[in-house]
């Protein structure tokens, strides 16, 4: 692969990572050769494939911190994610001032359902101002959902990695691998085989898609695995990640989660100019006693409610039945 060219194009956001550089992801003329060879009327979707590579054209932005971005918010919503925040700070750090690419090694972020790790991945990607691809592996059983299926079998198609780099913007995307513990399948595939060279970042360079065919700089993506139980990962999977722990927030934290909350919904919407600037903190308490999964749901039942009893201030007994499956259970942040 040849090596990225810089470019002028910067973002002037004081907040925000500048797109700093472009970097090439595939070789033009192996494209070419490729789509030669292929036979007259046949292979159609492949054929569909390499044009498409040809005419996107094989540069995609590459974002590159010009000094360190602003992280408070992040340490202030995600406060169960300082450890992992303060990584992803130093590995920024390390290239603010230099020629060198963004890289970040890969995360695996482990906690129960609903502690925000989706939430997290995205959050990352807003700062990072590069894009996001998702693939949940609990619902997935063949092995080329990464890789791609040789376009030889009926249906085959590219995997997620090249489809995120190809028909995305940039070459270094967030890539969700959610719930990898759950990666299942026949005998004959494993879904995870292609993270062995992926989460290199050597041989992750000329990663080979098995429909396509053709090597693809897979190098610059910024991998975030989730999952509940690190024993059905396997070993040299671990051992490519920087893994965590993520805990539920103490209850100091979750009122702050509710907080925010209240102020992101109130700021999003036209009619939220007609509420308080600040809820009570009867209301604050009664929310963190809530699953923070639940509480965007709880506040939008309670601005409903106040508004038809034609108050401005959120009262705690606008807020939704807390019985059941609403009650605080162990998790941390809203997904």
């Amino acid at each position: 692969m040849s090596r990225p060219i810089s470019t002028d194009l910067v973002c002037t956001s004081p907040s925000a990572i500048p797109i700093a550089q472009m970097r090439p992801l595939y070789r033009v003329d192996e494209v070419e050769k490729r789509l030669t060879k292929l036979p007259p009327k046949e292979h159609e979707h492949l054929r569909a494939t390499y044009e498409r590579m040809l005419e996107k054209g094989p540069e995609r932005f590459q974002v590159k911190p010009s000094g360190l971005p602003v992280m408070d918010h992040l340490y202030d919503t995600l406060p169960n994610f300082h450890p992992v925040l303060d990584d992803v700070k130093r590995q920024l750090a390390l290239c603010e001032d230099s020629r060198d690419a963004l890289e970040i090694t890969p995360i695996l972020l482990l906690g129960p359902p609903g502690v925000g790790k989706t939430h997290f991945a995205r959050e990352m990607a807003q700062l990072l101002g590069t894009g996001m691809g998702f693939l949940s592996m609990s619902s997935l059983t063949a092995g080329w959902v990464l890789s791609g299926a040789s376009s030889q079998w009926k249906g085959a198609r590219p995997g997620k990695v090249f489809e995120t780099l190809v028909d995305g913007q940039y070459a270094n995307p967030v890539i969700v691998v959610d719930e990898i513990d759950k990666a299942g399948g026949e005998h004959a595939y494993d879904p995870l085989g292609a993270l062995y060279s992926l989460l290199e970042h050597d041989t992750a360079h000329a990663f080979i898609d098995e429909f396509a065919e053709v090597p693809i700089d897979a190098s610059q993506v910024i991998w975030v695995a989730t999952a509940n139980d690190e024993r059905q990962i396997p070993e040299p999977i671990l051992n490519r990640m920087n893994v965590y722990e993520v805990r539920m927030p103490d209850r100091d934290a979750a009122r702050r989660i509710a907080l925010r909350l209240y102020q992101g919904i109130r700021a999003a919407h036209d009619w939220g100019r007609r509420f308080d600037e600040m809820p009570g903190d009867d209301v604050l308490d009664s929310l963190a006693e809530l699953a923070p999964r639940e509480m965007r749901r709880a506040w939008m039942t309670a601005f409903g409610n106040a508004k038809l009893a034609r108050r401005t201030t959120i009262e705690v007994a606008d807020l939704p039945d807390a019985g059941g499956s609403g009650k605080r259970s162990p998790i941390g942040f809203v997904h």
